[in-house]
């Protein structure tokens, strides 16, 4: 809400959300759609199609479905709301399988400029400008994946190493990632 509040500031915005089908999804597209109608914002919904199935992740299959609806709207730049705190956990969660990487600036036609923006700063934001945000009851569920990252891990992160945040931030600096991005 953050994002979408300074942006519309200075650019025609629409928005698009996507109702991944968990409990709370019902909330957050009514208030999406509450919101967009006070604002007069154009608003497009996306839905999850069917269950997951056998395999991936609910994780990863809310992101493929999430980026199969983004991927609708190829013609326009996508931006979503990625933050530093997303970048640190995701490298957390990468380095436990080896591979030690981040959320990326650019998927094809998405974009994540607020990839060095701690979400705290977002949070500020809403409070200073009494921007309404309301948060997503699953992103407590421990039994997926970030979560227990985000609740049970990243505390025990920052005891080891209280500047995390910073340093994957420099790492995502000076990667040829976010130099394709300026």
């Amino acid at each position: 809400m953050a994002a979408l509040d300074f942006l519309r500031r200075k650019h025609d915005v629409n928005v698009l959300h996507f109702d991944h089908g968990t409990a709370h999804g019902e909330q957050a597209r009514a208030f999406m759609e509450r919101y967009c109608t006070e604002k007069q914002i154009p608003l497009t919904i996306g839905e999850t199609k069917g269950t997951c199935p056998p395999g991936p992740s609910r994780e990863e299959w809310w992101r493929e479905q999430r980026y199969a609806f983004f991927d609708k709207f190829f013609t326009v730049p996508v931006i979503t709301v990625h933050h530093l705190d997303d970048c640190v956990e995701t490298w957390v969660m990468s380095s436990m399988h080896g591979t030690g990487k981040w959320v990326p600036y650019r998927r094809r036609h998405v974009i994540r400029p607020f990839r060095l923006t701690a979400k705290r700063e977002l949070t500020l934001w809403c409070q200073l400008n009494n921007v309404p945000w309301i948060e997503d009851e699953s992103n407590e569920n421990l039994h997926l994946s970030r979560n227990y990252v985000r609740h049970e891990m990243m505390p025990h992160v920052l005891k080891v190493n209280p500047g995390i945040a910073k340093t994957i931030k420099k790492k995502i600096l000076e990667s040829n990632d976010e130099q394709q991005s300026r």
